[in-house]
């Protein structure tokens, strides 16, 4: 199998340095078996919040004209924007993610939606909050409320929260497309349990977690309709 690969880094800064582009190489070059073909590499240097994407754009060129499987490290290292990686999906030209091998393109345009989804609402929350607080007279960006304490607080539930957000997203593309193909609930819990995935709070999936999980899927997709 013949591959081009794409890397994203968000800031001038990460390009120049490398930070977060080794680790996506050290995906590609692990998913990449013996007799597959790395013939070319794309990096970008683009915020994740911008759709103008000029070397993905070269890269998905460079593929159709090779006919060549586009390899991509991450899902999220393309954008969280749904119509952007609709985009990528009606180009015509077969990507990989390599930490979704085996993800279809409906699989990913239900990870698209939901991810979008995620992104307004932590918009509309963050909004939200900073109103209350500031009708409350409270001074927002007051070095007194950044402690070092509140800091690292703040870091460690971010990660805690994308992390299971992550694992959310993922489980509800699988349980969607498995629905899709009829499968029971039951026969999805099993699958994912197979698979290793674990549930927000970190226990294995039932059919119960499984009908739960694809209801909010369905009554998102209502509410948008």
């Amino acid at each position: 199998m013949k591959y081009v690969s794409y890397y994203r880094v968000s800031t001038q800064k990460q390009g120049i340095s490398g930070l977060g582009l080794g680790a996506q190489k050290t995906a590609v070059n692990n998913f990449l078996k013996e007799d597959d073909d790395l013939v070319k590499e794309f990096t970008e240097v683009e915020s994740g919040k911008s759709n103008t994407r000029p070397i993905l754009n070269e890269a998905i060129e460079y593929c159709k004209k090779h006919n060549v499987t586009l390899l991509i490290a991450k899902l999220d290292r393309l954008s969280r924007n749904v119509s952007f990686i609709y985009k990528l999906r009606d180009s015509e030209v077969d990507f990989v993610c390599t930490d979704m091998p085996n993800a279809s393109k409906v699989t990913i345009g239900i990870m698209a939606v939901l991810a979008q989804d995620e992104r307004e609402r932590i918009s509309q929350r963050t909004k939200q909050s900073l109103a209350e607080l500031k009708a409350k007279g409270i001074r927002l960006g007051s070095p007194k409320n950044l402690t070092d304490k509140a800091r690292l607080k703040s870091i460690e539930v971010r990660r805690y929260k994308s992390l299971n957000d992550t694992n959310n997203k993922r489980a509800t593309a699988l349980i969607v497309a498995s629905r899709n193909a009829s499968e029971s609930y039951h026969k999805i819990a099993d699958r994912l349990n197979e698979s290793d995935f674990r549930t927000r709070r970190d226990k294995r999936f039932t059919s119960a977690t499984v009908k739960r999980l694809y209801d909010r899927y369905l009554k998102y997709n209502k509410s948008t309709l």
